[in-house]
């Protein structure tokens, strides 16, 4: 599949890559179908990467795996919420957190309480609202700075 972006300009995307979010992403319902756009070069390092969305191409959020901010992540999250993605387990679960870059770049963050679970078997999704007692706003600024050096 060919879809424009407007960071990325045309790509390519294989269909069987394609992530299917079954309720969008909150706040914006109607946005369903996202691929995962990463530097292929640095897959395993991959630090931060971008969820484009294919039913709008101006619409594009980076993403983060939490692990690589926070080691102990891990939600609470009803049973209820996952049903809709399948059969869950350690290997085929994919966590996604948001991250939000103001201006002042030193007060980039990351949501830990909205986080996008994903089935990699079949690529079906689903942003959660978490109610663990999680920051919307960590700030990671200094943590992906010591990364990079």
């Amino acid at each position: 599949m060919k879809a424009k972006t407007r960071l990325f300009g045309e790509i390519d995307i294989d269909d069987g890559k394609i992530i299917k979010l079954v309720n969008g992403i909150i706040g914006f319902p109607e946005f369903k179908n996202f691929a995962l756009i990463f530097d292929e070069e640095k897959k395993e390092g991959a630090t931060i990467m971008w969820l484009q969305c294919m039913d709008e191409p101006e619409f594009a959020l980076p993403v983060i795996e939490p692990l690589k901010i926070m080691p102990d992540y891990n939600p609470t999250v009803e049973d209820d919420l996952l049903t809709p993605l399948g059969e869950l387990n350690e290997e085929n679960t994919f966590v996604l957190i948001t991250i939000t870059v103001p201006k002042d770049i030193k007060e980039m963050s990351v949501n830990l309480r909205a986080p996008f679970i994903i089935n990699t078997d079949n690529n079906i999704g689903s942003q959660l609202i978490i109610e663990d007692n999680l920051p919307v706003r960590y700030k990671i600024y200094d943590l992906l700075k010591k990364e990079g050096e």
